[in-house]
């Protein structure tokens, strides 16, 4: 409750939070909101510009930029979304097993982190999407793979850290199992550090699947992401630079209110311990 009244106070905090919450209900809604077909193609109406029936103009294939931005939220944020939500389980799940338990299982766990974390995560994700090809899954998969090890290793720390605390101490001294410790005392403990992390971390997927896309390596099309709305954009940028606007306008504005929201969390966490 604490950190709730102190994020109602944080106005960065609230507005990344009230935009957000609108970017992903777009996202569900876009059927009903998208005014047409995001792949329908009507090259008499290509690149016409910002108009009262379209919005946001048209493509170099006349599809409608407004309703592929609203149907893109569903491959560019929520993909990003399920990627950190996967990454954050598996991390958390091994994390806390190798922080609880240590010993045998802490060393074997541990290991295979440093071996994944020897390389490069971009150059992973790469190499990974090379050899299974570009889409949305193997983006998923290639980024789980990638980032796991990290998750796994920071949230390991976080639960270390906390199985000092004096009410761990006595959980232990009067009995508890170390499940019932992990489920009633470590997972409430290390929620907000573990929900600093995920969200701080959405922005940088977000960057990646876009990234990916523009290179041609992620989304295929005629599948709407916003990285593959660039990268269909510079094809006609010196002669039509408007087609480039949303979809980067877009990418910019939801990975900074990912981070930002990600400071006021940490801020608000921080304070709270700094009480305690």
């Amino acid at each position: 409750m604490v950190i709730v009244k102190r994020l109602r106070k944080d106005r960065t905090a609230m507005i990344c939070s009230l935009f957000l919450i609108v970017v992903i209900l777009a996202g569900i809604f876009a059927p009903w909101l998208a005014p047409y077909d995001p792949i329908e193609m009507d090259v008499k109406e290509k690149l016409t510009g910002m108009n009262k029936e379209y919005l946001l103009g048209t493509d170099q294939l006349g599809r409608d930029v407004l309703s592929r931005l609203l149907y893109g939220i569903r491959t560019t944020v929520f993909v990003a979304m399920v990627t950190m939500f996967i990454t954050i389980v598996i991390g958390t799940i091994l994390g806390a097993i190798a922080g609880m338990f240590r010993g045998k299982i802490d060393e074997i766990i541990m290991r295979l982190c440093d071996i994944f974390m020897s390389f490069p995560s971009e150059v992973m994700i790469l190499a990974i999407i090379g050899m299974m090809g570009p889409g949305i899954t193997n983006i998923i998969i290639a980024s789980i793979i990638a980032k796991w090890a990290w998750y796994t290793r920071m949230i390991r720390s976080v639960v270390i850290k906390y199985t000092g605390k004096s009410y761990i101490q006595f959980a232990r001294v009067a009995g508890f199992s170390k499940w019932h410790i992990a489920k009633r005392h470590i997972a409430p403990s290390t929620m907000g550090e573990i929900s600093v992390l995920a969200t701080l971390d959405v922005g940088s997927v977000i960057l990646m699947i876009s990234a990916l896309s523009f290179l041609g390596l992620g989304v295929q099309a005629p599948t709407p992401e916003w990285g593959m709305m660039l990268n269909e954009a510079k094809n006609v940028m010196t002669v039509h630079p408007f087609i480039m606007i949303p979809p980067g306008v877009a990418i910019l504005l939801v990975v900074a209110a990912f981070n930002f929201l990600g400071d006021s969390l940490q801020d608000a966490f921080n304070v709270k311990r700094g009480h305690e």
